[in-house]
């Protein structure tokens, strides 16, 4: 952010204009801009939009070369969807192979719910660059051109995630961004907002908060027209983000919305297959997370609970990840041996796990608990 806004100020002394005069253009005060300009503020897609209309130069300009999931986002919510051009090569792609590569999403997805991201991340690499190739290369009606970019960009969202999980969180980023374009390309804009929402989740575990409460805040507006399930995905990851920014009240507004999404769902509105794992019990987990993180560990505790006895026992990883957010809820109202418990029965479920994720997870709450 200190970069973007040392940028806005180059470029605007580089046209001669003082704060002042800025100030007159944007409608933003002097103090407001110095504070953008010398990092004090954080930068929003809207600010860049403003210099870039005061000073007449391009949005590109200002965020520089470079493949700032920020600056991508801002380019999905301000320019229309590219048109799909291809090379057209080697024998004609028909609906057979992209309704086979559809499957075979759906069976990776699934497959991560009991295999840890480290044995599953080559496997679903490997199904990624094979689903671009025939992009790339393929010849194909627009129709299958469209199914197949779904094809890439939903894999992409995976092979990001289980990335992430393994621990490879520069490939992820760059993966879930070549997702981006996939999914713009074939005018998906819910998958994009999954893409853009899962980078956001992990900028927020391993990242700035307050950039990845930017990034979630981004793909809830860009993908407005989403259907409720994926409205609900997405706000819960806004609500995350917000919540590790200590965001209070736009975590609690989140939340709230999450809720509302939730319960317009219906039957006669179809939703993704990737948003199949949404349910009451996930919406209870992460808001028990926040809650933590809010600094209410009491009342998390039992929004933990309740979700973790109905869970299916077979997501091992998830329910180890799970039990770590209730150890860390007793923990931190001073319940120290509920939270042993807790922990001793994550490590149990973590023991044939591949998770980077999940490891790490344990270990900081070994030490929260150590402390109490």
């Amino acid at each position: 952010m200190y970069e973007l806004g040392d940028r806005l100020r180059v470029a605007r002394e580089a046209a001669g204009i003082s704060l002042s005069r800025m100030a007159a253009k944007t409608h933003y005060s002097k103090t407001y801009l110095w504070q953008l300009e010398h990092g004090e503020r954080t930068v929003n897609p809207d600010h860049v939009t403003a210099y870039s209309r005061a000073l007449n130069v391009g949005v590109d300009a200002l965020y520089g070369p470079s493949l700032d999931p920020l600056r991508l986002a801002h380019e999905w919510l301000v320019s229309d969807t590219p048109v799909a051009v291809h090379r057209a090569a080697g024998r004609r792609v028909g609906r057979s192979l992209a309704e086979n590569l559809e499957h075979r999403v759906i069976e990776l997805r699934h497959l991560d719910d009991t295999v840890g991201g480290g044995d599953l991340s080559p496997l679903v690499q490997r199904e990624l660059a094979e689903a671009a190739d025939v992009v790339n290369s393929g010849s194909y009606t627009e129709q299958v051109g469209r199914r197949l970019r779904v094809v890439v960009g939903e894999l992409a969202q995976l092979a990001g995630w289980v990335a992430s999980d393994a621990g490879a969180y520069l490939q992820a980023e760059r993966t879930y961004l070549d997702g981006v374009s996939a999914a713009r390309e074939a005018g998906d804009t819910a998958l994009v907002g999954q893409l853009f929402s899962s980078l956001a989740y992990q900028m927020a575990n391993v990242g700035d908060p307050a950039d990845a409460q930017l990034l979630a805040k981004s793909a809830v507006t860009g993908a407005r027209r989403a259907s409720p399930v994926v409205r609900t995905l997405l706000l819960e990851r806004l609500a995350w983000a917000s919540a590790r920014a200590r965001d209070r009240d736009a975590t609690r507004r989140a939340l709230d919305e999450v809720d509302i999404a939730f319960d317009q769902r219906t039957v006669d509105v179809p939703e993704p297959e990737w948003v199949y794992w949404m349910s009451r019990d996930e919406i209870d987990v992460m808001a028990g997370r926040c809650l933590i993180d809010l600094g209410d560990p009491v009342a998390a505790a039992p929004l933990l609970t309740g979700a973790i006895d109905r869970y299916d026992d077979a997501h091992v990883r998830e329910m180890a990840l799970y039990r770590t957010w209730l150890a860390e809820s007793f923990a931190r109202a001073g319940e120290v041996d509920a939270a042993r418990e807790a922990l001793d029965r994550a490590r149990t479920d973590a023991a044939n796990v591949t998770s980077a994720r999940l490891v790490r997870r344990i270990g900081e709450i070994e030490l929260l608990v150590r402390d109490r």
